[in-house]
């Protein structure tokens, strides 16, 4: 087993996910304000290391993806990163800059941060990350995600994949087919399964260690405007089928993104995801408003109520966590 596998291995087993708090500054700000708590470097500080400091760290959370401000800060004396590895989890990081408009064309996105990488790389190892994350982004309509931002949003990821392997470090390649749009459940399968086969084929022909890599896609699921109901036997039924047709099997696991459901939902499919997986992959969460949402709504009412919110968040941590493993109940989350 390569020291990248182990690591990959480490982030998603045992009942194991992700804690994705690397939203940008601008993003946790919208977070914040929308519970009317001041968007201070100290308040989105104290909320994240409520999370990293809480119990279900130990046996739910296998690693945490951070932005740059997070990873460089310090929290009683000890950095972020000493903070997270106290409770057994890995340091992650996001290295990409966003999503910018692609030349002469409206409405789709090319993810930036190639420039400098393999520098910036050197410094986050340096600071405590073991792995890294980078998110591509697609549009589901009749035109959309085109050739050309299938084809250079793979060629990107793949080779942030190879300089973060060079480092040392496990990528996590997440190529986010957007849930915004009137599609239905199966042009998201199409699409989905589109996108991430060039990712592979990309990754392939970059020589990336696929034993070295995770996954982190969309589940498949009907666009938001769509007036689709579809069950969650029937997401996971495509979203199983959607991976099994497009990764190949040396990659260790799958961590989903959430994209927009509900804290509920995200556990409720993944769990029947793990409940009907009929493969070999490890199928687990990389969640952030899912994981985080409820505690963030309990600690702004008194910010100074660190054991109530760590209840609050434990309490959704260990329900995610059940539901990796296929063992999720309605019942059980409700009490």
């Amino acid at each position: 087993m390569s020291e990248l596998n182990k690591i990959a291995l480490n982030i998603v087993s045992s009942g194991k996910g992700i804690l994705a708090a690397d939203e940008s500054t601008g993003t946790m700000s919208k977070r914040l304000e929308s519970v009317k708590i001041q968007s201070s470097e100290e308040n989105r500080l104290k909320f994240r290391s409520i999370l990293f400091s809480s119990k279900s760290m130990n046996n739910c959370i296998g690693g945490v993806i951070l932005y740059d401000e997070t990873i460089k800060q310090k929290y009683n004396g000890s950095t972020i990163p000493e903070l997270i590895s106290k409770s057994g989890a890995i340091t992650g990081i996001k290295v990409d800059t966003g999503a910018k408009m692609l030349a002469k064309v409206k409405e789709e996105k090319i993810t930036e941060g190639l420039d400098g990488l393999r520098e910036r790389l050197k410094n986050y190892y340096e600071l405590g990350a073991r792995f890294t994350k980078w998110r591509a982004v697609y549009l589901i309509s009749d035109n959309y995600p085109s050739k050309l931002a299938i084809n250079v949003n793979a060629h990107a990821l793949a080779r942030y994949a190879s300089l973060v392997q060079e480092a040392g470090m496990v990528p996590i390649v997440e190529p986010e087919v957007l849930m915004e749009g009137n599609h239905s459940a199966q042009d998201c399968f199409n699409k989905t399964s589109e996108v991430i086969k060039k990712c592979f084929d990309e990754l392939i022909f970059q020589k990336v260690d696929l034993k070295g890599v995770l996954l982190k896609p969309n589940m498949i699921l009907p666009g938001l405007n769509s007036n689709q109901q579809i069950s969650s036997d029937q997401i996971a039924e495509l979203t199983l089928n959607c991976i099994i047709n497009s990764v190949p099997s040396e990659v260790p696991g799958i961590a989903f993104l959430s994209g927009g459901q509900s804290e509920f939902e995200a556990t409720k499919n993944l769990n029947t995801i793990n409940k009907n997986n009929r493969t070999k992959f490890i199928m687990t969460y990389s969640y952030g408003r899912a994981l985080q949402q409820s505690a963030l709504k309990h600690w702004s009412s008194n910010i100074n109520d660190v054991e109530g919110t760590q209840k609050v968040f434990n309490h959704r941590a260990n329900m995610c966590s059940l539901a990796s493993m296929g063992k999720w109940t309605e019942e059980v989350d409700k009490n």
